[in-house]
């Protein structure tokens, strides 16, 4: 790796800000894409005549999917950049969801989301390429946060026009739609997006307080990258944050949001989509205020934000399951505001996955860290469906909100084990960056 010493501009120029914008665009389409199940789940189950634990295969499968493929994505982008790898994930997302819109099948429908959890694994970590390699270092944070918050938008997208387009035509021409879509945006990342500006030969990351341009040449060595990202223990604290702020999130919208709320619950179908709207609409506001107060407490960052949301999100949870009877609409919102805190939260994480690893190893990082999230969302998901099943409870005409009262108890201790890895984790952090002392035998 060489070192240049060139001052870095310190306002990006137009076309950082329209490489960016394309690349949040394509992060958009690739949210509406992973959520798209969840939006039309009752749907989905009565078309392939699945259990809950069939439903929960077609997420999970996506999602294992997904995190297994974060750490090869994070080494091609630090050798091949974020063009190449968005434009071949848009493909695979547009083959997917075309594979769905036709799928006569189970087991073609499972087909579907593996190309399609392939395809999102590329997306996320190479726009955050792109915001290492456009913009000044100093701007990092608030931008990984602008990304996160608009990429949201996509839930919208998938919860409400997808739905009523689904309705108003057939399920072979809705998916199909998004398939044209995917091809759309592959063309134009491919025209539009660029790994590093002009005036540089390579993708690089900038030290601003000496100016020193870091210049990216890491070759694929998967084993030693990995290795030596996880031998870091802000690297796992940044992969255990993570894990524990947004899997109860993605769980409840991916797949189990709207079956708990309209056949347990006993909303109808727009009231239960206005609740999952705010989960959307608070998680994008909340975003700013998290990233800022992050960048206010660099050293606090777990115990003041991450912790926190955790904390919120379980009390809320807990609270809703534990009534006897359906809960009183506002508390349903209130969840939806609780689980929201997680999105901006999980976040945070890339900031301990950047600052403690060099530029030879920043995808690698980031894609350890971006595995740890939907891992838990898979088992949880995968668990709530199960739970599901053993009650006889496993179908849309036999939901009830006591099946669903014993199957929210599973993600619980995924919240317990990630709080109790990122304690230890945080504390060997600080001890290895030497804000701690060394610990006494």
């Amino acid at each position: 790796m060489k070192q240049v010493h060139v001052s870095p501009a310190a306002t990006p120029g137009w076309r950082a800000w329209l490489i960016w914008s394309v690349g949040v665009a394509a992060y958009v389409l690739a949210i509406t894409n992973r959520t798209s199940l969840g939006a039309v789940g009752v749907d989905a189950a009565d078309r392939f005549q699945a259990d809950a634990s069939t439903l929960a295969l077609f997420a999970v499968v996506q999602l294992a999917v997904y995190g297994g493929m974060q750490i090869p994505v994070g080494v091609l982008l630090d050798k091949y950049g974020s063009r190449p790898i968005m434009t071949i994930g848009m493909i695979l997302m547009a083959a997917g969801q075309l594979t769905m819109a036709v799928s006569p099948s189970i087991g073609i429908a499972i087909l579907a989301r593996i190309l399609l959890g392939a395809g999102d694994a590329a997306i996320f970590p190479a726009v955050l390429r792109l915001v290492a390699t456009w913009f000044p270092a100093q701007r990092g944070p608030l931008m990984v946060q602008f990304t996160g918050i608009l990429g949201q938008a996509g839930q919208l997208v998938a919860l409400v026009p997808l739905a009523a387009f689904l309705h108003a035509t057939s399920w072979t021409v809705t998916f199909g739609s998004i398939a044209g879509l995917g091809v759309l945006f592959a063309i134009l990342v491919f025209l539009v997006i660029r790994n590093h500006p002009p005036e540089r030969g390579a993708d690089v990351t900038v030290d601003t307080d000496t100016g020193v341009i870091r210049v990216v040449t890491s070759a694929i060595d998967t084993g030693v990258g990995i290795r030596a990202a996880w031998a870091h223990p802000g690297t796992r604290l940044a992969f255990w944050s993570h894990f524990t702020t947004p899997f109860a999130g993605t769980a409840f919208v991916l797949l189990w949001g709207m079956p708990f709320l309209t056949a347990a619950q006993g909303l109808d179908t727009a009231h239960a989509a206005a609740i999952i709207s705010v989960y959307v609409v608070a998680g994008m506001a909340l975003g700013p205020v998290i990233g800022d107060l992050s960048r206010r407490m660099p050293n606090q960052r777990s115990f003041g934000l991450v912790l926190p949301a955790i904390g919120i999100q379980l009390v809320a949870w807990v609270a809703v399951i534990a009534l006897p009877t359906r809960a009183p609409e506002w508390m349903l919102y209130v969840l939806a505001v609780a689980l929201a805190t997680g999105g901006p939260a999980s976040m945070i994480a890339f900031d301990h996955a950047r600052t403690h690893n060099p530029s030879r190893r920043l995808s690698t990082a980031t894609g350890v860290t971006n595995a740890g999230g939907f891992i838990a969302a898979l088992i949880a998901i995968f668990l709530i469906g199960l739970a599901l099943d053993l009650q006889g409870a496993g179908t849309p005409a036999t939901y009830t909100l006591d099946a669903f009262r014993v199957a929210f108890l599973m993600p619980i201790p995924l919240w317990i084990l990630g709080t109790v890895f990122i304690l230890i984790e945080r504390k060997r952090t600080r001890i290895r960056v030497g804000l701690d002392p060394e610990r006494r035998c």
